[in-house]
């Protein structure tokens, strides 16, 4: 089995609660609620992928698409529900006083106290907290979630299986995680280990090799300089073989390899990003200065992608493509200015 970091779902009709499975647990739970008896409501209609449920403005959705010309589209929360994603007759429907969407509005911490009584939704509910996931809603669409989270998903939902005798092939997995959850990361693979499980983990991050029982080193160097065993056993043994390229630098203190840092003064020149608000991002202003290494850090869809992919890149395209004179949403520290510079160095060199 791989469980590598490629999204879990396409749609944003794809969420946590549908992956990993106790959807449907929640959707009979509702369905066999007084109200939903008296209705006549089956689980089919708590489910905003049919049409008897959900809202008929927005097809479940909870949002709709405005089409803006020549800019990237818009999404805006549906009038209607208001984002529910449910029909009124279906959000009329109240399980222990909560309503379908409230449930998908729930973080997985609160829904784990929420149905602590029902364990085949509780039960994977605690498995998402233990992987660090306790902040997602349950109703995330699995296109906003980043790669990190895709992963911790996979891995909960594995856990879930109870799978005994399997081997599990990770391809570097702590790509896009931050230290704090390399913790979690590496719990939740040893947690599949005790259950008598397998895996192969190819990684370079040095917490993950240490935290290995076996390390096999292939090398010396790469491509036709490649290819060949070089060590294999613990941390240990691999720290003690001078043939080891890995084994040197595990038993080495980390050094600085790179060039030196280039200082940033009052008067470098910074790309200023002002009011961000996308998804859970709430920043008031960003400078990133030119010229310069800037690193964007912090935990796992503490929004770092949104940030540089969704909205720099995003409003970028928008401001070089603004007409002259016009104000774009973010710019330059030189103002219209800077984006015009930007636009005549595009115009010399188009690559």
């Amino acid at each position: 089995l791989e469980v590598d970091q490629t999204p879990i779902g396409k749609t944003r009709r794809s969420c946590p609660a549908t992956y990993v499975g106790f959807y449907q647990a929640i959707r009979d739970l509702f369905a066999q609620s007084p109200d939903a008896q008296e209705r006549g409501f089956g689980p089919g209609r708590f489910t905003f992928n049919r049409t008897e449920g959900a809202c008929p403005d927005c097809a479940g959705m909870g949002f709709r698409t405005v089409e803006m010309a020549f800019l990237p589209d818009v999404q805006v929360p549906c009038e209607t529900c208001r984002g529910a994603r449910f029909n009124p007759e279906t959000l009329a429907v109240r399980w222990k006083g909560k309503t379908i969407g409230d449930v998908l509005n729930m973080s997985v911490d609160d829904a784990l106290v929420f149905f602590e009584s029902m364990p085949t939704v509780a039960r994977p509910l605690q498995l998402l907290q233990d992987v660090g996931l306790g902040y997602l809603t349950l109703g995330q669409p699995s296109p906003t979630l980043s790669g990190g989270e895709a992963q911790r998903i996979r891995l909960a939902s594995q856990l879930g299986t109870a799978l005994r005798g399997a081997c599990y092939i990770l391809d570097e997995p702590t790509i896009g995680l931050h230290p704090r959850d390399n913790a979690m990361l590496l719990d939740a693979m040893g947690e599949l280990a005790r259950l008598g499980n397998t895996l192969l983990v190819v990684e370079h991050d040095e917490e993950t090799i240490r935290h290995a029982d076996c390390v096999i080193d292939i090398g010396p160097g790469a491509g036709v300089r490649g290819g060949e065993l070089r060590a294999m056993g613990t941390v240990e043994e691999i720290s003690a073989n001078p043939d080891s390229v890995t084994g040197r630098a595990l038993a080495e203190p980390l050094t600085h390899t790179g060039e030196g840092r280039h200082p940033v003064e009052a008067d470098t020149p910074k790309l200023v990003l002002r009011n961000v608000r996308m998804h859970n991002l709430a920043l008031d202003k960003v400078e990133i200065p030119l010229g310069r290494l800037t690193a964007l850090t912090g935990v796992s869809g503490s929004g770092k992608s949104t940030l540089a992919r969704e909205v720099l890149f995003r409003n970028l395209t928008e401001a070089l493509h603004a007409k002259p004179g016009q104000t774009p949403a973010w710019s330059h520290t030189d103002g219209i200015e800077g984006v015009e510079k930007i636009r005549r160095a595009l115009e010399v060199d188009q690559t």
